[in-house]
Parts: C-alpha cells; sequence; structure tokens
C-alpha cells in the first residue's frame, strides 16, 4: 500500500482527494485542522508556511493543495498580497518538495501541484493569484526534467471549483448561473472531478506523464462557441 502525502487536505479538493484514495492507500496529510477520520489516514497539525514539516519515512506520492483567490484590481494589490500569495502557493510547495525530496527520489514518486486556468487565460483581478501559480508551472517543468527517471511532477490547472475557498464567488444561485454560463460545458468543476484527476496522476497508470499542465477547464481556454 502506498503513502500518499496531501497538504492541506482538511477540506476541498485536498479532501476529496483524501476520500479518493483513502480506502486503498495509507494517507498522511499535513494541514491546520483534521480531516476526515479513516483507518488509513495520519494526520500532522501544521501551517506549512511557518512550522516544521513532520519527518516522514516513506513517501510515494505528494500533493500540495494550499491556495488563495486574491482578487483585486492592480492598483488595490498591495506589495504584501503578491508575497502572500507567493509564501502560500509557491514557497510552501517547494518547503515541503525539500522536506521530501529525498524519499520520493527513492520510491520512483509522484508529484502534483496546482495551477489555475488564470495561467493559461488573461483574466482581470488576477494578477496575484496568476504570477504565483505561473511559477508553480515553470517549477513543475523545471523539476519534471530535473528528475527525470526519478520523480514524475504534474500540475492541474483548473477552472472555478465548487470549494469553501471559491464560495464568494459561488455564493447565490445567480452567481452560480453566471459562472457555468461563462464555461462553453456550461458548467464549474466538482472536487471530487479535479480528484480524480490527482489520482490517476499519482498512479502507475500515469507513468508516462510527466512536466505536464493538464488544464480542467469546462472548455472556457480551449474552446469558443
Amino acid at each position: 500500500m502506498k503513502t500518499i502525502v496531501v497538504v492541506g487536505g482538511s477540506s476541498g479538493i485536498g479532501e476529496a482527494i483524501i476520500n479518493k484514495l483513502k480506502d486503498s492507500h495509507k494517507i498522511i496529510n499535513i494541514s491546520r485542522t483534521v480531516p476526515v477520520t479513516h483507518e488509513n489516514i495520519k494526520h500532522y497539525t501544521c501551517d506549512v508556511t511557518k512550522d516544521e514539516l513532520p519527518e516522514l519515512e516513506e513517501v510515494h506520492g505528494l500533493v500540495y493543495c494550499p491556495g488563495s483567490i486574491n482578487l483585486k484590481s492592480f492598483s488595490r494589490l498591495k506589495l504584501e498580497d503578491f508575497q502572500s500569495d507567493l509564501e502560500i502557493n509557491v514557497l510552501g510547495a517547494i518547503k515541503t518538495l525539500k522536506a521530501y525530496e529525498s524519499s520520493l527520489t527513492q520510491n520512483n514518486g509522484s508529484v502534483v501541484l496546482f495551477s489555475t486556468v488564470a495561467s493559461f487565460l488573461g483574466m482581470p483581478f488576477h494578477a496575484s493569484i496568476a504570477t504565483s501559480k505561473s511559477a508553480i508551472e515553470g517549477l513543475t517543468k523545471s523539476l519534471a526534467a530535473e528528475y527525470a527517471t526519478k520523480i514524475r511532477f504534474n500540475a492541474i490547472a483548473p477552472t472555478v471549483t465548487d470549494t469553501p475557498l471559491a464560495a464568494r464567488l459561488l455564493r447565490n444561485e445567480k452567481q452560480q448561473e453566471s459562472m457555468q454560463d461563462r464555461h462553453p460545458l456550461k458548467k464549474y468543476l466538482k472536487a471530487e472531478e479535479v480528484a480524480s484527476l490527482a489520482a490517476y496522476l499519482l498512479s502507475d497508470e500515469a507513468s508516462a506523464i510527466t512536466g505536464q499542465i493538464i488544464p480542467m477547464d469546462a472548455g472556457i481556454v480551449s474552446v469558443k462557441i
């Protein structure tokens, strides 16, 4: 049974990933709050941006889920906003990868990170989040090359997903309908859909996939109708 580390698995996409994998994998969840309990889940309470990460003996897969949705006009964004988004989205991921690099290398591991469709498609008010998530894309490709044959690195770039992080974008029926209409497939994402792709990328079935930024966009980037 492989061991998968999920950082930020207490809600949203991270929680959905844990629910997807918990019956067939050992799960190490690292987050500020306790997720769903299960005999295959071990939890460490930790703020990845501030605290020391736990020492782990064996890691086969890693998913870094913490993120932010900081939507402001560029004129309202402060330097601190960019710094905060980079800390959460990029430096936290790098810190985690540094902590478990050795075990991932020894076990031919797989890493899944998260970008956003806003790195593909220019969107107003997304300057800060698009900056940090574009850095994740560069990190993914660079490390996929550097660790080829040792660790696979891929990133998922989802559109709006129904999670607590995006709650204010989907807070009423009118906003939900408007968000659906913006996408050619007339839908936004469920966390479980993103979790299914993450689970596949972590699996041996995806052993030929690395260095990819995979959009889950409901058509908003790739299709115009």
